[in-house]
Protein backbone atom coordinates (compact mmCIF):
# COMPACT_ATOMS: atom_id res chain seq x y z
CA UNK A 1 0.00 0.00 0.00
CA UNK A 2 1.01 3.33 -0.99
CA UNK A 3 0.34 6.52 1.64
CA UNK A 4 0.13 9.55 0.61
CA UNK A 5 0.31 12.92 2.95
CA UNK A 6 -1.68 15.17 1.45
CA UNK A 7 -0.63 18.14 3.80
CA UNK A 8 -2.53 19.93 6.70
CA UNK A 9 -3.39 23.12 4.41
CA UNK A 10 -5.70 20.21 2.16
CA UNK A 11 -7.08 18.94 4.87
CA UNK A 12 -7.72 22.30 6.94
CA UNK A 13 -9.65 22.91 3.69
CA UNK A 14 -12.24 19.98 3.97
CA UNK A 15 -13.03 20.46 7.42
CA UNK A 16 -13.85 23.95 6.97
CA UNK A 17 -15.97 23.30 3.42
CA UNK A 18 -13.56 25.35 1.25
CA UNK A 19 -12.16 22.65 -0.81
CA UNK A 20 -12.79 22.10 -4.26
CA UNK A 21 -15.88 19.62 -5.17
CA UNK A 22 -13.84 17.62 -6.95
CA UNK A 23 -11.46 17.38 -3.90
CA UNK A 24 -13.81 17.14 -1.76
CA UNK A 25 -15.67 13.92 -3.63
CA UNK A 26 -12.31 12.30 -3.56
CA UNK A 27 -12.19 12.43 -0.23
CA UNK A 28 -15.24 11.27 0.60
CA UNK A 29 -14.94 8.43 -1.42
CA UNK A 30 -11.58 7.30 -0.05
CA UNK A 31 -12.93 7.94 3.49
CA UNK A 32 -16.18 5.28 2.60
CA UNK A 33 -13.84 2.73 0.98
CA UNK A 34 -11.48 2.54 4.22
CA UNK A 35 -14.24 2.94 7.25
CA UNK A 36 -12.98 -0.04 8.72
CA UNK A 37 -9.34 1.43 8.73
CA UNK A 38 -7.78 4.17 10.82
CA UNK A 39 -8.44 7.14 9.39
CA UNK A 40 -5.37 9.33 8.42
CA UNK A 41 -3.86 11.24 11.63
CA UNK A 42 -3.74 14.02 9.47
CA UNK A 43 -7.69 14.68 9.04
CA UNK A 44 -8.49 12.99 12.13
CA UNK A 45 -6.82 15.95 14.05
CA UNK A 46 -8.22 18.47 11.98
CA UNK A 47 -11.79 17.64 11.90
CA UNK A 48 -12.07 16.72 15.44
CA UNK A 49 -14.56 18.45 17.10
CA UNK A 50 -15.69 20.39 13.91
CA UNK A 51 -16.38 17.82 10.87
CA UNK A 52 -19.38 18.88 9.12
CA UNK A 53 -21.36 16.31 9.00
CA UNK A 54 -22.06 15.28 4.99
CA UNK A 55 -25.31 15.88 3.42
CA UNK A 56 -27.90 13.25 3.03
CA UNK A 57 -27.45 11.76 -0.41
CA UNK A 58 -30.13 12.28 -3.20
CA UNK A 59 -31.82 10.07 -4.20
CA UNK A 60 -31.20 7.84 -7.32
CA UNK A 61 -33.41 9.32 -10.16
CA UNK A 62 -35.80 6.63 -11.75
CA UNK A 63 -34.74 3.82 -13.46
CA UNK A 64 -31.43 5.53 -13.62
CA UNK A 65 -29.68 2.13 -13.72
CA UNK A 66 -31.63 0.82 -16.58
CA UNK A 67 -31.03 3.67 -18.82
CA UNK A 68 -27.33 3.56 -17.57
CA UNK A 69 -27.63 -0.10 -18.69
CA UNK A 70 -28.59 0.88 -22.15
CA UNK A 71 -26.01 3.84 -22.33
CA UNK A 72 -23.09 0.95 -21.89
CA UNK A 73 -24.65 -1.09 -24.05
CA UNK A 74 -24.18 1.18 -27.00
CA UNK A 75 -20.85 1.21 -26.71
CA UNK A 76 -18.43 -0.10 -29.24
CA UNK A 77 -19.15 -3.47 -29.24
CA UNK A 78 -20.52 -4.37 -32.21
CA UNK A 79 -18.34 -6.96 -33.60
CA UNK A 80 -19.09 -9.03 -30.26
CA UNK A 81 -22.20 -11.52 -30.39
CA UNK A 82 -25.28 -10.74 -28.82
CA UNK A 83 -24.74 -12.83 -25.82
CA UNK A 84 -21.20 -11.41 -25.22
CA UNK A 85 -22.07 -7.62 -25.30
CA UNK A 86 -25.27 -8.51 -23.12
CA UNK A 87 -22.67 -10.21 -20.33
CA UNK A 88 -20.10 -7.28 -20.47
CA UNK A 89 -22.43 -4.47 -20.30
CA UNK A 90 -24.40 -6.37 -16.89
CA UNK A 91 -20.40 -6.60 -15.98
CA UNK A 92 -19.81 -3.10 -16.18
CA UNK A 93 -23.24 -2.10 -14.94
CA UNK A 94 -22.88 -4.13 -11.83
CA UNK A 95 -19.24 -2.36 -11.28
CA UNK A 96 -21.17 1.18 -10.82
CA UNK A 97 -23.84 0.08 -8.76
CA UNK A 98 -21.44 -1.29 -6.42
CA UNK A 99 -19.48 1.76 -6.27
CA UNK A 100 -19.17 3.73 -2.77
CA UNK A 101 -22.20 6.23 -1.88
CA UNK A 102 -20.54 9.46 -2.84
CA UNK A 103 -19.19 8.43 -6.10
CA UNK A 104 -22.53 6.27 -7.35
CA UNK A 105 -24.84 8.55 -8.21
CA UNK A 106 -22.92 11.10 -9.56
CA UNK A 107 -21.42 8.07 -11.88
CA UNK A 108 -24.88 6.52 -12.59
CA UNK A 109 -25.91 10.28 -13.62
CA UNK A 110 -22.70 10.69 -15.91
CA UNK A 111 -23.50 7.02 -17.49
CA UNK A 112 -26.54 7.79 -18.99
CA UNK A 113 -25.55 11.52 -20.41
CA UNK A 114 -21.81 11.08 -21.77
CA UNK A 115 -20.92 6.82 -20.22
CA UNK A 116 -18.17 5.73 -21.29
CA UNK A 117 -15.14 6.95 -23.50
CA UNK A 118 -12.96 5.02 -25.20
CA UNK A 119 -9.38 6.06 -23.80
CA UNK A 120 -6.66 3.39 -25.22
CA UNK A 121 -6.65 -0.15 -25.74
CA UNK A 122 -8.20 -1.47 -22.44
CA UNK A 123 -9.41 1.56 -21.22
CA UNK A 124 -12.52 3.55 -20.46
CA UNK A 125 -12.83 7.21 -19.59
CA UNK A 126 -15.76 8.54 -17.96
CA UNK A 127 -15.78 12.33 -17.52
CA UNK A 128 -17.77 13.73 -14.15
CA UNK A 129 -19.32 17.08 -14.10
CA UNK A 130 -18.17 18.02 -10.68
CA UNK A 131 -15.69 21.10 -10.66
CA UNK A 132 -15.36 23.47 -13.34
CA UNK A 133 -11.76 24.36 -12.44
CA UNK A 134 -10.46 20.73 -12.48
CA UNK A 135 -10.59 17.99 -14.49
CA UNK A 136 -12.68 14.99 -12.65
CA UNK A 137 -12.56 11.57 -13.98
CA UNK A 138 -13.51 7.72 -13.45
CA UNK A 139 -11.21 5.39 -15.54
CA UNK A 140 -11.36 1.67 -15.80
CA UNK A 141 -8.71 -0.17 -16.98
CA UNK A 142 -8.88 -3.89 -17.87
CA UNK A 143 -6.17 -6.28 -15.94
CA UNK A 144 -2.49 -5.73 -17.16
CA UNK A 145 -3.22 -2.43 -19.63
CA UNK A 146 -2.31 1.13 -18.70
CA UNK A 147 -2.01 3.92 -19.58
CA UNK A 148 0.83 6.05 -21.79
CA UNK A 149 4.02 7.34 -19.78
CA UNK A 150 3.11 10.80 -19.11
CA UNK A 151 3.40 13.85 -16.79
CA UNK A 152 1.71 16.94 -15.76
CA UNK A 153 1.18 20.43 -15.93
CA UNK A 154 -0.56 20.51 -12.74
CA UNK A 155 -1.50 17.66 -9.56
CA UNK A 156 -3.33 14.49 -10.18
CA UNK A 157 -4.74 12.70 -7.92
CA UNK A 158 -5.58 8.98 -8.15
CA UNK A 159 -7.94 7.22 -6.09
CA UNK A 160 -8.13 3.20 -6.28
CA UNK A 161 -12.09 2.88 -6.11
CA UNK A 162 -11.77 -1.19 -6.96
CA UNK A 163 -9.04 -3.71 -8.21
CA UNK A 164 -5.36 -2.21 -8.57
CA UNK A 165 -2.56 -0.72 -9.88
CA UNK A 166 0.87 -0.08 -10.12
CA UNK A 167 3.83 2.72 -11.62
CA UNK A 168 7.12 3.44 -10.97
CA UNK A 169 6.33 4.82 -7.37
CA UNK A 170 4.82 1.64 -5.76
CA UNK A 171 1.49 -0.37 -5.92
CA UNK A 172 -1.70 1.05 -4.51
CA UNK A 173 -5.43 -0.71 -3.86
CA UNK A 174 -8.55 -0.44 -2.62
CA UNK A 175 -8.58 3.02 -0.91
CA UNK A 176 -4.79 4.00 -1.92
CA UNK A 177 -4.45 7.87 -3.08
CA UNK A 178 -1.44 8.16 -5.55
CA UNK A 179 -0.82 11.77 -5.86
CA UNK A 180 1.62 13.04 -9.12
CA UNK A 181 3.06 16.37 -9.01
CA UNK A 182 4.08 18.84 -12.01
CA UNK A 183 7.18 16.81 -14.12
CA UNK A 184 6.81 13.32 -12.50
CA UNK A 185 6.79 10.58 -15.23
CA UNK A 186 5.15 7.41 -14.92
CA UNK A 187 2.91 4.94 -16.22
CA UNK A 188 0.12 3.50 -14.19
CA UNK A 189 -0.71 -0.27 -15.35
CA UNK A 190 -3.67 -2.63 -13.98
CA UNK A 191 -2.73 -5.63 -11.54
CA UNK A 192 -3.23 -8.84 -13.86
CA UNK A 193 -5.96 -10.18 -11.19
CA UNK A 194 -8.87 -7.91 -12.33
CA UNK A 195 -10.15 -4.53 -14.11
CA UNK A 196 -9.20 -1.78 -11.84
CA UNK A 197 -11.24 1.49 -11.45
CA UNK A 198 -9.84 4.92 -10.11
CA UNK A 199 -11.12 8.01 -9.90
CA UNK A 200 -8.92 10.83 -11.27
CA UNK A 201 -8.98 14.71 -9.99
CA UNK A 202 -6.63 16.86 -12.17
CA UNK A 203 -5.46 20.59 -12.07
CA UNK A 204 -3.62 20.21 -15.18
CA UNK A 205 -3.25 18.67 -18.83
CA UNK A 206 -0.98 15.25 -19.77
CA UNK A 207 2.16 15.39 -21.24
CA UNK A 208 2.40 12.37 -23.30
CA UNK A 209 6.00 11.12 -23.54
CA UNK A 210 7.59 8.87 -26.45
CA UNK A 211 5.14 8.26 -29.98
CA UNK A 212 2.22 9.39 -28.23
CA UNK A 213 3.89 12.95 -26.83
CA UNK A 214 4.53 13.50 -31.01
CA UNK A 215 1.52 12.75 -31.93
CA UNK A 216 -0.12 15.45 -29.13
CA UNK A 217 2.91 18.10 -30.32
CA UNK A 218 1.51 17.61 -34.00
CA UNK A 219 -2.51 17.16 -33.49
CA UNK A 220 -2.87 19.05 -30.00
Amino acid sequence: MEETDLGQEFYSAYAAGTLDPALRLLIDTRKALTENQTIQPELEDVIAGEFLEREAPAPMSFQATDRALAKIDELGLSNETSHQAARSAATMINELVNLPDPLQDIVLESSVHSGWKFGGPGIRVMPLEVSPDVTTELIRFEPGHGAPKHTHSGFEYTLVVSGGFSDEAGSYGPGDLAVSGEGREHRPVADEDGVCIALIVRDGGLKFSGFMGVLQKIFG
